[in-house]
């Protein structure tokens, strides 16, 4: 396959490709901001959590 025809290939599917509209991209981020933030706070909590309890355990 050449690279000519790679290219062609490429752009040929790219036209197939459903793109999102600008407010569904807006919504998309920030919905994993949000995501991405809930577990952090979460994760971070149990981290808190587990250390405390080792600590309490191992007497440190």
């Amino acid at each position: 396959m050449s690279i000519v025809s790679y290219i062609k290939e490429t752009r040929a599917e790219f036209k197939h490709v459903n793109w999102p509209t600008k407010s569904q991209a807006i919504g998309y981020s920030v919905a994993v901001i949000l995501i991405s933030l809930v577990l952090a706070y979460f994760l971070g909590a149990l981290d808190f959590v587990f250390a405390r309890g080792l600590s309490a355990i191992l007497g440190l």
